[in-house]
């Protein structure tokens, strides 16, 4: 099989075309390497046979559609997206073009690709939306984890860009009947994550003698899931998962951000401890809280762990060792990144 894989230069993008590439698939990453993509993410497999980079752009029709005849792609997992909620915040209109059009235009590629293709090929043939938890809105203390039947209610324009996108693509399912399987995943950490998001911006910052800083009163609750694992779930999903189908992607790793920050800090302390002798937890202070920032999200996996056996292989503090032991041995790879933000 061939995989088209939109935002493969991305932070998940990339994770999972090392592991389609691990397992012996081909793999085309499209990617517009706009500030949150980048090539070193990949360059493990630059020079694997079965990879093919492409520069472009997901609004670009002709392009996908030209791309999809010319490697007889198989599977298309849409990761490409603005992601970044306070970017969202000032920046909505980036959002829409990238999340809403350029979703739509992908659609429009890959039904008239697939109503091209023969019987055969188009048994085969999936249009993977990767999407997040955020869609569904804000949770309080006590309510249920988000499922796949939640009720959509998203509140940044981040949330509202990717919410509209699983509508388009659900509608492509339902009135074209184009193969389609949507998954929603909760927050992911890992290695290759942009140093805008918290836990790579906040260890670069304790790194720096800088203040952690953390919005509002740190509360704030996330469901945490390890890149390599949510990878691992949408290989799965594309090739084992039912169509017209939503999975619900989680890490069973609910912490505050204070939790969070905390687990940073030991695991800074335990790996490069300061010179001084000192905690890193020293370091953090508070920040006004963001505009719009739901209290907490929480998902229920339930369903990909019973028809797919999916489940997260590591704890979120085997996680987050790794992911700091990582950092530590990378900082060619985030320094110029966190330079040019």
């Amino acid at each position: 099989m061939t995989y088209l894989v939109t935002g493969g230069a991305g932070f998940i993008g990339s994770a999972v075309v090392r592991q389609l590439i691990a397992q012996g698939q081909r793999v085309v990453v499209l990617d517009a390497l706009t500030y949150a993509g980048n090539l070193s993410s990949l360059a493990s497999v630059a020079e694997e046979a079965t990879y093919t980079f492409v520069k472009g752009d997901i609004c670009g029709t002709d392009l996908v559609l030209s791309l999809l005849h010319k490697y007889q792609v198989t599977k298309i997992m849409h990761l490409a997206a603005e992601s970044h909620v306070d970017r969202s915040i000032s920046s909505p209109g980036d959002f829409v073009r990238t999340n809403l059009v350029g979703t739509s235009s992908m659609l429009t590629a890959a039904r008239q690709y697939f109503e091209g293709l023969a019987l055969e090929a188009r048994q085969a043939f999936c249009f993977h939306h990767i999407s997040t938890d955020e869609v569904f809105g804000d949770l309080g203390p006590a309510d249920p984890a988000f499922c796949e039947t939640t009720p959509y209610g998203p509140r940044s324009p981040y949330a509202a860009s990717k919410a509209g996108s699983d509508f388009l693509v659900d509608a492509w399912f339902h009135t074209y009947g184009l193969p389609v399987i949507i998954t929603n995943c909760s927050n992911n950490y890992g290695a290759y994550q942009f140093p805008e998001k918290l836990i790579p911006r906040q260890l670069i910052l304790a790194l720096s003698s800088q203040a952690i800083e953390i919005y509002g009163k740190g509360e704030n609750v996330r469901d945490w899931l390890h890149v390599e694992d949510h990878a691992q779930a949408l290989i799965d999903v594309v090739e084992k998962g039912r169509l017209g189908e939503r999975y619900a992607i989680g890490g069973g790793a609910e912490r505050t951000n204070n939790q969070v920050v905390a687990a940073l800090c030991k695991a800074l302390d335990a790996q490069r401890p300061r010179g001084d002798g000192k905690s890193y937890s020293e370091q953090i202070t508070y920040v006004t809280d963001r505009a719009g920032h739901d209290r907490r999200y929480a998902i229920d996996f339930t369903k990909i762990t019973s028809e797919l056996g999916w489940k997260p292989s590591m704890t979120f503090e085997q996680g987050m060792a790794e992911t700091v032991r990582w950092y530590l041995a990378h900082e060619d790879w985030w320094r110029p990144l966190w330079q040019e933000r």
